[in-house]
């Protein structure tokens, strides 16, 4: 890759006697007080297989903050998805089916929003013994259209069945998906001042991917120093085990548009290793431990920063020292 709270009786004063608030016309318990979070806009629903289709939307700003999305096929809830996710993939479909989805915010003291507009997506049949990859995208080209937002185009794959969807890559991170009818999109939530490298891979209903096209190379203008990427309150100790020593990591995951799965820790002033989750990233606060030797007295100088959904590299974290003792 969270169930509603109940809200508190909420009661008012009138005359110098405390009566219930429903009494004199009032909102009373569990009333709505006119601040749902909105209906989440920019949904899109595309099949990525004759199993799965994959639904995206954009953020939704609300106060209270959202806690999280909810994605409906139909009227039947499959997705629970945290807030600082915007997809997903929704899994066990069945093949040459049309659906429905849509999609609705929770905020943090448990209300839901109303849906979104409902999008639809038709799964392909199934494909037997296809082992033929679509042919290599055109070339990537693009143009910035703002600081944290660029339009690609390429030139369409052929495929020996047909292209179902066109994955499209930020160095070697995935980042987007669009339909196999679509031959352009526009990417938000980068970064101001960043130096980005896209390319395009064209994917058919058996998952067989074919090479990259080529990379189109853009920057978004504008400044920025990191510091809104690095992760925060970082903290750094030591504990021995079995005669040998090991850090302690702890850090506050980056507030970013999507979830933070990898991770570089750099010991000494070098790379010391990635750390890489699966669907099951932290969403809070990570927490890591690493062997560093078996030496007393040596002190360390450690730090770590994210692998971002842009596919960049975010900013360092503030730099730790630890002595092993």
């Amino acid at each position: 890759m969270r169930l509603a709270a109940v809200q508190p009786r909420r009661f008012l004063a009138l005359c110098g006697a405390v009566v219930c608030a429903a009494a004199c016309g009032a909102p009373g318990p569990g009333a709505d007080d006119g601040r749902l979070p909105g209906a989440p806009a920019g949904v899109t629903a595309t099949a990525g297989s004759a199993a799965d289709v994959h639904v995206m939307w954009d953020a939704v700003s609300s106060t209270p903050r959202v806690r999280l999305y909810e994605v409906y096929r139909g009227a039947t809830r499959v997705a629970e998805v945290p807030a600082s996710e915007h997809m997903v993939d929704v899994t066990r479909l069945r093949p040459a089916t049309a659906y429905v989805f849509t999609v609705r915010a929770r905020d943090s003291e448990g209300r839901l929003g109303p849906p979104s507009r409902p999008v639809r997506a038709t799964t392909p049949a199934a494909v037997a013994a296809d082992d033929t990859a679509p042919t290599r995208p055109g070339p990537a080209r693009g143009r910035v259209i703002g600081s944290r937002a660029v339009q690609l185009s390429w030139s369409a794959s052929r495929d020996d069945t047909a292209v179902l969807s066109y994955d499209i890559y930020q160095g070697g991170s995935k980042i987007h998906t669009v339909g196999g009818n679509q031959t352009a999109t526009v990417l938000t939530g980068l970064r101001p001042g960043t130096r980005y490298a896209f390319s395009v891979r064209a994917r058919d209903a058996a998952d067989n991917v074919s090479p990259p096209g080529g990379t189109v190379h853009l920057a978004t203008p504008g400044s920025d120093d990191g510091r809104g990427t690095a992760p925060a309150a970082f903290r750094a100790g030591c504990h021995r085990a079995d005669g040998a020593y090991y850090l302690d990591l702890s850090w506050t995951v980056p507030r970013t548009d999507g979830v933070v799965t990898e991770y570089q820790i750099r010991l000494d002033g070098q790379p010391a290793t990635s750390l890489v989750y699966g669907g099951d990233a932290p969403r809070d606060r990570a927490r890591y431990s690493f062997y560093v030797g078996r030496e007393t007295g040596v002190t360390h100088r450690v730090r770590v920063r994210a692998r971002l959904p842009d596919g960049t590299w975010g900013g360092f974290s503030a730099e730790r020292s630890v002595t092993t003792r």
